[in-house]
Protein backbone atom coordinates (compact mmCIF):
# COMPACT_ATOMS: atom_id res chain seq x y z
CA UNK A 1 0.00 0.00 0.00
CA UNK A 2 2.82 2.41 0.89
CA UNK A 3 4.47 1.66 -2.46
CA UNK A 4 1.20 2.46 -4.26
CA UNK A 5 0.98 5.81 -2.43
CA UNK A 6 4.57 6.65 -3.39
CA UNK A 7 3.78 5.88 -7.03
CA UNK A 8 0.75 8.22 -6.90
CA UNK A 9 2.95 10.94 -5.34
CA UNK A 10 5.56 10.50 -8.09
CA UNK A 11 2.86 10.61 -10.77
CA UNK A 12 1.44 13.88 -9.40
CA UNK A 13 4.90 15.46 -9.13
CA UNK A 14 5.81 14.34 -12.66
CA UNK A 15 2.55 15.74 -14.02
CA UNK A 16 3.01 19.10 -12.26
CA UNK A 17 6.62 19.45 -13.36
CA UNK A 18 5.72 18.36 -16.90
CA UNK A 19 3.41 21.36 -17.31
CA UNK A 20 6.35 23.72 -16.91
CA UNK A 21 5.47 27.41 -16.76
CA UNK A 22 2.07 26.74 -18.40
CA UNK A 23 0.78 24.96 -15.30
CA UNK A 24 1.04 27.99 -12.99
CA UNK A 25 -0.17 30.38 -15.73
CA UNK A 26 -3.19 28.16 -16.27
CA UNK A 27 -3.63 27.94 -12.48
CA UNK A 28 -3.62 31.76 -12.20
CA UNK A 29 -6.18 32.15 -14.99
CA UNK A 30 -8.36 29.47 -13.42
CA UNK A 31 -8.12 31.20 -10.01
CA UNK A 32 -9.43 34.36 -11.70
CA UNK A 33 -12.27 32.44 -13.32
CA UNK A 34 -13.15 30.53 -10.13
CA UNK A 35 -14.50 33.73 -8.58
CA UNK A 36 -17.07 33.89 -11.38
CA UNK A 37 -17.56 30.17 -12.15
CA UNK A 38 -18.04 28.44 -8.79
CA UNK A 39 -17.64 24.85 -9.99
CA UNK A 40 -13.88 25.29 -10.42
CA UNK A 41 -11.89 23.92 -7.44
CA UNK A 42 -9.89 26.86 -6.03
CA UNK A 43 -7.90 24.67 -3.64
CA UNK A 44 -6.46 22.65 -6.57
CA UNK A 45 -5.14 25.78 -8.29
CA UNK A 46 -3.69 27.16 -5.05
CA UNK A 47 -2.04 23.79 -4.37
CA UNK A 48 -0.46 23.78 -7.83
CA UNK A 49 0.95 27.27 -7.23
CA UNK A 50 2.32 26.25 -3.82
CA UNK A 51 3.90 23.08 -5.23
CA UNK A 52 5.39 24.69 -8.34
CA UNK A 53 6.50 28.05 -6.90
CA UNK A 54 7.03 27.14 -3.24
CA UNK A 55 5.11 28.39 -0.23
CA UNK A 56 6.00 32.10 -0.40
CA UNK A 57 5.77 32.81 -4.15
CA UNK A 58 2.88 30.34 -4.49
CA UNK A 59 1.03 32.17 -1.73
CA UNK A 60 1.65 35.63 -3.25
CA UNK A 61 0.54 34.56 -6.74
CA UNK A 62 -2.56 32.74 -5.43
CA UNK A 63 -3.51 35.64 -3.15
CA UNK A 64 -3.14 38.29 -5.87
CA UNK A 65 -5.13 36.32 -8.45
CA UNK A 66 -7.85 35.37 -5.95
CA UNK A 67 -8.30 39.03 -4.98
CA UNK A 68 -8.28 40.11 -8.65
CA UNK A 69 -10.85 37.44 -9.54
CA UNK A 70 -13.19 38.54 -6.73
CA UNK A 71 -12.82 42.19 -7.77
CA UNK A 72 -13.55 41.28 -11.39
CA UNK A 73 -16.71 39.45 -10.32
CA UNK A 74 -17.71 42.34 -8.01
CA UNK A 75 -17.31 44.93 -10.80
CA UNK A 76 -19.13 42.75 -13.30
CA UNK A 77 -22.21 42.67 -11.07
CA UNK A 78 -21.85 46.28 -9.91
CA UNK A 79 -21.54 47.78 -13.41
CA UNK A 80 -23.60 45.41 -15.57
CA UNK A 81 -26.36 43.94 -13.40
CA UNK A 82 -26.94 46.19 -10.34
CA UNK A 83 -29.28 48.72 -12.04
CA UNK A 84 -31.42 45.96 -13.53
CA UNK A 85 -31.45 44.11 -10.18
CA UNK A 86 -32.43 47.27 -8.22
CA UNK A 87 -35.32 47.83 -10.60
CA UNK A 88 -36.50 44.21 -10.27
CA UNK A 89 -36.45 44.16 -6.43
CA UNK A 90 -37.86 47.61 -5.73
CA UNK A 91 -41.27 46.08 -4.84
CA UNK A 92 -39.94 42.93 -3.18
CA UNK A 93 -39.68 43.54 0.57
CA UNK A 94 -37.80 40.30 1.27
CA UNK A 95 -34.99 41.17 -1.15
CA UNK A 96 -34.96 44.75 0.15
CA UNK A 97 -34.45 43.38 3.67
CA UNK A 98 -31.57 41.15 2.53
CA UNK A 99 -29.90 44.02 0.69
CA UNK A 100 -30.19 46.27 3.78
CA UNK A 101 -28.51 43.55 5.84
CA UNK A 102 -25.68 43.27 3.30
CA UNK A 103 -25.30 47.07 3.17
CA UNK A 104 -24.96 47.22 6.97
CA UNK A 105 -22.43 44.42 7.34
CA UNK A 106 -19.31 45.55 9.19
CA UNK A 107 -15.83 45.29 7.73
CA UNK A 108 -14.79 42.78 10.42
CA UNK A 109 -17.77 40.56 9.69
CA UNK A 110 -17.17 40.67 5.94
CA UNK A 111 -13.48 39.86 6.45
CA UNK A 112 -14.32 36.80 8.57
CA UNK A 113 -16.89 35.58 6.04
CA UNK A 114 -14.34 35.92 3.21
CA UNK A 115 -11.63 34.16 5.26
CA UNK A 116 -13.72 31.06 6.01
CA UNK A 117 -12.67 28.40 3.44
CA UNK A 118 -16.13 26.93 2.84
CA UNK A 119 -17.90 30.23 2.16
CA UNK A 120 -18.67 30.40 -1.59
CA UNK A 121 -16.67 33.38 -2.91
CA UNK A 122 -18.90 33.91 -5.93
CA UNK A 123 -21.93 34.47 -3.65
CA UNK A 124 -20.06 37.09 -1.63
CA UNK A 125 -18.89 38.81 -4.83
CA UNK A 126 -22.42 38.87 -6.25
CA UNK A 127 -24.01 40.10 -3.00
CA UNK A 128 -21.39 42.83 -2.55
CA UNK A 129 -21.62 43.86 -6.21
CA UNK A 130 -25.41 44.17 -6.09
CA UNK A 131 -25.39 46.03 -2.77
CA UNK A 132 -24.41 49.63 -2.00
CA UNK A 133 -21.28 48.43 -0.24
CA UNK A 134 -18.34 50.77 -0.91
CA UNK A 135 -15.64 49.31 -3.16
CA UNK A 136 -12.98 50.30 -0.63
CA UNK A 137 -14.67 48.28 2.13
CA UNK A 138 -14.98 45.21 -0.11
CA UNK A 139 -11.34 45.53 -1.25
CA UNK A 140 -9.97 45.83 2.31
CA UNK A 141 -12.00 42.80 3.44
CA UNK A 142 -10.73 40.85 0.41
CA UNK A 143 -7.09 41.79 0.95
CA UNK A 144 -7.20 40.64 4.57
CA UNK A 145 -9.62 37.70 4.36
CA UNK A 146 -8.03 36.06 1.34
CA UNK A 147 -4.68 35.84 3.16
CA UNK A 148 -6.12 33.25 5.54
CA UNK A 149 -8.12 31.47 2.86
CA UNK A 150 -5.09 31.05 0.57
CA UNK A 151 -2.85 29.93 3.45
CA UNK A 152 -5.46 27.40 4.53
CA UNK A 153 -5.94 25.87 1.06
CA UNK A 154 -2.20 25.97 0.35
CA UNK A 155 -1.49 24.06 3.55
CA UNK A 156 -4.34 21.59 3.01
CA UNK A 157 -3.43 20.96 -0.64
CA UNK A 158 0.28 20.43 -0.08
CA UNK A 159 -0.42 18.31 3.02
CA UNK A 160 -2.77 16.11 1.01
CA UNK A 161 0.00 15.52 -1.54
CA UNK A 162 2.41 14.76 1.33
CA UNK A 163 -0.15 12.44 2.90
CA UNK A 164 0.29 10.08 -0.04
CA UNK A 165 3.67 9.15 1.41
CA UNK A 166 3.20 10.34 5.02
CA UNK A 167 -0.25 9.26 6.33
CA UNK A 168 0.12 11.42 9.50
CA UNK A 169 -0.23 14.53 7.28
CA UNK A 170 -3.65 13.25 6.19
CA UNK A 171 -4.85 13.19 9.79
CA UNK A 172 -3.73 16.83 10.22
CA UNK A 173 -5.60 17.83 7.06
CA UNK A 174 -8.78 16.05 8.15
CA UNK A 175 -8.68 17.76 11.56
CA UNK A 176 -8.05 21.16 9.93
CA UNK A 177 -10.88 20.65 7.43
CA UNK A 178 -13.29 19.67 10.21
CA UNK A 179 -12.34 22.78 12.23
CA UNK A 180 -12.75 25.01 9.15
CA UNK A 181 -16.10 23.44 8.30
CA UNK A 182 -17.43 23.85 11.86
CA UNK A 183 -16.20 27.47 11.92
CA UNK A 184 -17.95 28.18 8.62
CA UNK A 185 -21.18 26.69 9.98
CA UNK A 186 -20.95 28.84 13.13
CA UNK A 187 -20.25 32.00 11.10
CA UNK A 188 -23.06 31.14 8.70
CA UNK A 189 -25.52 30.61 11.55
CA UNK A 190 -24.40 33.75 13.42
CA UNK A 191 -24.94 35.98 10.39
CA UNK A 192 -28.03 34.11 9.14
CA UNK A 193 -26.56 32.96 5.82
CA UNK A 194 -28.44 29.65 5.82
Amino acid sequence: MLEFMRNIDNLINTFLMGLGIYGPILGCILILLESIIPILPLFVFITINFLVFGNIIGFIISWIFTVLGCLLSFYLFRKKIKNWFDHKIENNSQFQKIMKMINKIKLEQLTVIIAVPFTPAFMINIAAGLSKMPVKKFLVALLIGKIFLVLFWGFVGTSLIQSLTHPVALIKVIVLLIIAYITSKIVSKKFNFD
